[in-house]
């Protein structure tokens, strides 16, 4: 590796080609700062790839729709690509009947057939009334307990349970209560399925915003694929005064004090004969019986694609390994604890290394977050001030 580059050249060391990385490294560049970005995968943009056949933006890691309520993050992903209006619009397939999602009026309707929001507020406090007799007082304690206090028995039993053990491979009584807090309840007729003021995909995809900002680094910013740092760690750490790293946190400390738990995800890409293959852009599997948990049809999300062909996504649950991406962090109680050792360790003896990214913070973020917190993590390397705003600054 440092045959290719000669490391005295460079800045910072950036560990992923993801969001967070990318994002510092183009706005280090916007400051004069020179770094080499090294990624084990064949190309950049981490889970956020997308690319592109017969016509069609094809997300390789599951759909990914940019929602937020912070206007300084839209604004500044803006600046890179064009977004189309697509509002996520789930359908939810229980045992060959179609529900509609988030939970809203049309999903109380097509459950118990009620028309008005007290008409199905009784109904779901009718059924928190029996199923949850015995919890008094006390606070939900686990996702089971959670969903019921929310949405009742029907919608749980069938819009819930299987489709969240298939994601987490454990029974919701073992899952933490706050999970389930992110889903959407409304008394309303509004399939929307995120309640931001921003949302969209951009048109042709999410890898040009990355490549864009690479070609906006005025040459200060070099990135090299396939390349695993664990190969070179030592060597890499030795010759780069600072280092920003958005892999495991507990990869990097060689798992000294336990290995944090993850959840991966393996995808089924399949191309269809067919203009029109299931009439969505995703629909939810929610039984327990389904080994998928959604279906993306992706022509449906930005509406462009050849004649007579359409592509589909099947979206697999499964446990992690060390062979395996990590997707999502397991945030429970003991899987928290490792990772405060883990996180101590960092700002006690390697306060050279920024760990950033969801991976890095052992931390779930949605697209906006990932931005929000790299675009912090500039401000605090930089000191760059509070109210500057990163989308009104258009300096090279």
């Amino acid at each position: 590796m440092t045959n290719k580059f000669n490391t005295k050249n460079y800045d910072y060391l950036i560990v992923g080609a993801g969001p967070f990385g990318m994002i510092f490294a183009y706005e280090a560049a916007k400051r004069g700062k020179k770094s080499l970005v090294i990624e084990k995968r064949p190309y950049i943009a981490g889970n956020m790839h997308t690319h592109t056949e017969h016509g069609i933006t094809v997300h390789d890691f599951g759909a990914h729709i940019f929602h937020t309520d912070n206007k300084e993050v839209w604004d500044y992903i803006r600046r890179f690509a064009s977004f189309n209006g697509y509002q996520n619009q789930v359908v939810a397939n229980y045992k060959g009947t179609l529900y509609n999602l988030p939970f809203n009026m049309n999903t109380f309707y097509q459950m118990w057939g009620t028309k008005t929001p007290d008409e199905a507020k009784a109904k779901i406090e009718s059924q928190k009334q029996v199923a949850l007799k015995d919890l008094g007082d006390k606070q939900p304690s686990n996702l089971e307990e959670q969903a019921i206090s929310l949405i009742g028995t029907d919608i749980y039993e069938k819009l819930i349970k299987g489709y969240t053990e298939k994601q987490w491979g454990r029974p919701a009584t073992e899952l933490p209560a706050f999970i389930i807090k992110r889903l959407p309840v409304r008394f309303i007729y509004d399939n929307n399925y995120f309640n931001h003021r921003y949302q969209g995909i951009p048109v042709g995809g999410y890898t040009q915003i990355f490549e864009q900002m690479l070609s906006e680094a005025d040459g200060l910013v070099d990135v090299l694929t396939d390349t695993d740092f664990f190969d070179h760690k030592e060597e890499l750490l030795a010759e780069f005064p600072r280092v920003l790293y958005t892999g495991m946190i507990d990869q990097f400390f060689d798992y000294k004090f336990g290995e944090l738990e993850y959840r991966s995800l393996r995808f089924e890409h399949e191309l269809i004969d067919s203009e029109n293959y299931q009439g969505n852009a995703v629909i939810n599997y929610t039984d327990a019986q389904t080994p998928y948990t959604r279906v993306m049809e992706w022509k449906h999300f930005d509406g462009l694609a050849d004649e007579g062909k359409t592509i589909i996504t099947r979206e697999y649950p499964q446990e992690w390994n060390r062979s395996k991406e990590a997707y999502y962090p397991v945030n429970n109680d003991k899987n928290t604890q490792i990772y405060k050792q883990y996180a101590k360790e960092a700002r006690q003896n390697h306060p050279e290394i920024i760990f950033g990214g969801r991976l890095g913070k052992y931390r779930y973020f949605d697209m906006d977050q990932v931005f929000n917190d790299a675009l912090n993590t500039v401000r605090e390397e930089f000191n760059v001030p509070e109210s500057f705003n990163f989308a009104h600054d258009v300096t090279k």
